[in-house]
């Protein structure tokens, strides 16, 4: 049975999260959306424990918000203030739709750009076209593996650094930064050095590529300014077959 055009604006699908008596609300107009909905609570255990160690009113910097599900949750969940980047134009819509939503505009503030180790015009190298996608590349036409991306399309997009925008007053020193860029995250990290010699900066959670040397070299230096990490912890996180294989989240704390 085919669906008139106002039909197809009514259905507006729909689906809810509930943790610690909070209830979370997220659009799903795909299979794609509803799975990130369905799987939160085991995708990554370890991100929610991570985020269930915020204070109110902590500032979290989430680099790479997709369609927003960690932004929504420590916000709803934790009461803290983020700060969301996400540079590919279908999530960063959605993301803002997730966030009127749950009414947390006055929490969450988010904005269409990348972070990487420099300012300007670039391009977002996109993966795919799926609302909800992920490994896409800012810059460089590589994927999370550093080889060679096939990109299905180029959608211009702008970066800037994590020190420029708090340097320059638009956001405030945050607490807690969450990298998920799919391969790029030493370069925000090289971005956002003065941010993290900061005594406010008491966590990260980066999703680290083991099989990289550049991500290796990211985790002695983090480790060098003071910011330790949970060997079990990693282990935990680390897939361990597949094309993932040797990825994981690192949580480090200072």
């Amino acid at each position: 049975m085919a669906l008139s055009l106002e039909e197809y604006e009514r259905l507006n699908p729909r689906a809810a999260v509930e943790h610690a008596g909070v209830r979370m609300l997220f659009s799903t107009p795909s299979a794609f959306t509803l799975w990130r909905v369905q799987s939160i609570h085991e995708k990554e255990p370890w991100t929610l424990e991570w985020i269930a160690g915020f204070k109110p009113d902590e500032v979290l910097l989430d680099c790479g918000a997709n369609v927003g599900m960690y932004t929504i949750w420590a916000a709803a969940t934790r009461g803290v203030r983020v700060y969301a980047f996400e540079p590919e134009s279908q999530n960063f819509a959605l993301l803002n739709r997730n966030i009127v939503l749950n009414n947390l505009s006055e929490r969450v503030r988010a904005f269409c750009m990348g972070l990487s180790d420099r300012a300007g015009l670039s391009v977002l190298h996109m993966a795919d076209m799926r609302i909800g996608g992920s490994c896409h590349s800012v810059g460089e036409a590589l994927d999370f593996k550093h080889e060679p991306l096939q990109a299905t399309f180029q959608q211009g997009c702008i970066t800037d650094t994590v020190d420029k925008l708090v340097s320059g007053g638009h956001m405030p020193m945050p607490n807690h930064i969450k990298i998920d860029v799919d391969g790029f995250e030493p370069k925000v990290i090289a971005g956002a050095m003065h941010t993290l010699a900061q005594s406010e900066m008491r966590s990260l959670l980066i999703e680290t590529n083991q099989n990289l040397e550049d991500h290796r070299a990211m985790v002695k230096e983090l480790n060098a300014m003071g910011f330790r990490h949970d060997p079990a912890q990693v282990a935990r996180a680390e897939r361990k077959d597949g094309a993932f294989k040797g990825v994981a989240e690192y949580v480090f704390r200072r």
